[in-house]
């Protein structure tokens, strides 16, 4: 296990003492708390039932299981999913077709080059009509070898809170695990499939849009309607779930995002793992989709789906963090 953090440590931009974002740091109550259970075993431990809690923020969870550890609770209150990320309020929105622009004039060098698999850190709402909605961090990377064999590595990691606690769901059954505890380790024999996403994704306009829409295909209700902005999006994670893009095939993404209709510049956000980008945000029936890109060269750097409405079968509320993915090259 030390082995994969470490590697998943090394690839990750934000630095172990650099700023906070998102939640922030503990607060002086939370660093009690993790103090008494890092270093305290409660005199009788007493059984506990099944925990099943949303993810706030690292520090609500430590004190949450401090308490319930420490106290002998033995139900824990269900927290609100986390926030969603907030687009800086003096900022100057980028239009897509000029990020296209800086894509393509970045992609005449012709570096970095397309390569397949992938290193993704991941959000995900875990919900049902029985327990509160819970959130799922997670990091993978998707690592392909000569002979097309691959191998996927998941771990339950939080860059933003490196060595503290993370909450899983591992076997349906919500608990904390230790940082870097592996979720799973697959080595998958070789595929020469020929259809996408598997295969290399063009770098033409107009050809990437072909290759998305085969790739959605089978998820789509109906195949004779072209891709509506929100499947556009979708079929943009499932591609780079599959593929780190080179600097052409992200120029010729992020032309085919800039004719996407109804998705909006908003200005310049701090992403998930501290790196500046311009979000472009896509407001659909039941969710919004924000679409987070580098300015400089128009990589994606993530995409956020959030709730638009409550909904109270599942305990979630408008704006509760849907999904969450932020690529690393």
């Amino acid at each position: 296990m030390a082995d994969e953090l470490e590697l998943l440590r090394r690839a990750n931009p934000v630095p172990v003492d650099g700023p906070h974002y998102g939640d922030g740091p503990l607060d002086h109550t939370a660093e009690r708390h993790l103090d008494r259970l890092l270093h305290e075993r409660p005199a009788a431990p007493r059984p506990r039932t099944r925990l099943a809690w949303g993810l706030a923020a690292t520090a609500v969870v430590t004190a949450l299981v401090s308490a319930l550890l420490l106290t002998g609770q033995t139900t824990a209150p269900a927290v609100a999913a986390p926030r969603p990320l907030v687009v800086q309020a003096d900022s100057t929105p980028v239009p897509m077709a000029r990020l296209a622009e800086r894509a393509e004039q970045a992609s005449s060098a012709g570096s970095p080059a397309l390569r397949k698999g992938t290193h993704v850190q991941s959000w995900s709402l875990a919900m049902s009509d029985q327990d509160p909605p819970i959130t799922l961090p997670q990091e993978t990377i998707v690592r392909w070898n000569d002979d097309d064999s691959h191998t996927e590595l998941v771990v339950a990691t939080d860059p933003r809170h490196p060595g503290r606690p993370v909450l899983t769901d591992e076997g349906d059954e919500p608990r904390l695990v230790d940082d870097g505890h592996v979720l799973s380790r697959r080595t998958y024999p070789p595929s020469w499939s020929d259809a996408p996403p598997e295969s290399p994704p063009p770098h033409d306009a107009a050809a990437l849009h072909d290759y998305l829409e085969e790739a959605e295909r089978a998820f789509l209700a109906d195949h004779s309607q072209p891709l509506s902005t929100a499947e556009l999006l979708d079929a943009t994670r499932t591609l780079l779930d599959h593929w780190t893009l080179g600097a052409r095939e992200s120029a010729a993404l992020a032309r085919l995002l800039a004719d996407a209709e109804g998705l909006r510049p908003v200005g310049q956000i701090t992403d998930r793992l501290g790196r500046r980008g311009q979000a472009y945000v896509y407001d659909g029936e039941d969710s919004r989709r924000m679409l987070i890109m580098d300015p400089a060269d128009g990589a994606v750097l993530g995409l956020e789906q959030t709730f638009t409405r409550d909904d109270p079968r599942f305990g979630v509320k408008a704006s509760d963090v849907m999904t969450y993915s932020a690529w690393m090259r």
